[in-house]
């Protein structure tokens, strides 16, 4: 579909026959600093599908941002970091029952530590990596932590939801 029909062709795609049906293209990205991660609580937006979970840096696509493009932007948004050096790690296709599907890039990064700005989309936090999963987050992130902590090669990894109940987690084609 094109921009000019009203649609951003990486931000939101409606797909012929599934009116109503939509799939949004999102970046996350950890931002570490030697063994701790900068990572994001949200707790500030009344209406948040994350509402009091702790996630990456990242956001929507906006009209022709590339994955690389969407990520350097949110990331500095929200932090007033500018990176200089990422790896793009895999895509994350989740499918839920509420909230529709998202394909999300992931991503992660070095950087220095610094002051942290206010951030309006909840409080920023560097914290121990190994902490992350003892922390309130989605249980499919766990699975997408673990391979980052590997080291894992690029994957594709998806992750279907019932309300916030993971009932689906398929990683390269295999279910886990």
């Amino acid at each position: 579909m094109r921009s000019d029909q009203g649609i951003a062709p990486y931000a939101t795609t409606n797909y012929p026959g599934q009116e109503g049906d939509t799939v949004r293209n999102t970046t996350l990205c950890y931002v570490r600093c030697g063994d701790e991660v900068l990572i994001l609580h949200r707790i500030k937006k009344a209406v948040d599908e994350n509402k009091d979970k702790w996630i990456g840096l990242g956001g929507k696509f906006e009209e022709g941002e590339s994955p690389e493009d969407c990520m350097l932007r949110e990331v500095y948004e929200e932090t007033g970091i500018r990176l200089e050096s990422w790896r793009f790690r895999g895509i994350v296709t989740f499918v839920s029952d509420e909230w529709g599907s998202e394909y999300m890039h992931l991503f992660t990064a070095e950087a220095e530590k610094g002051p942290l700005p206010d951030c309006d989309e909840g409080h920023l936090e560097w914290l121990p990596w190994d902490s992350l999963t003892a922390l309130p987050i989605w249980e499919g992130d766990k699975i997408f932590l673990r391979l980052l902590d590997e080291d894992a090669p690029f994957f594709s990894l998806k992750l279907r939801y019932r309300g916030d109940t993971l009932v689906e987690a398929v990683l390269n084609g295999k279910q886990l």
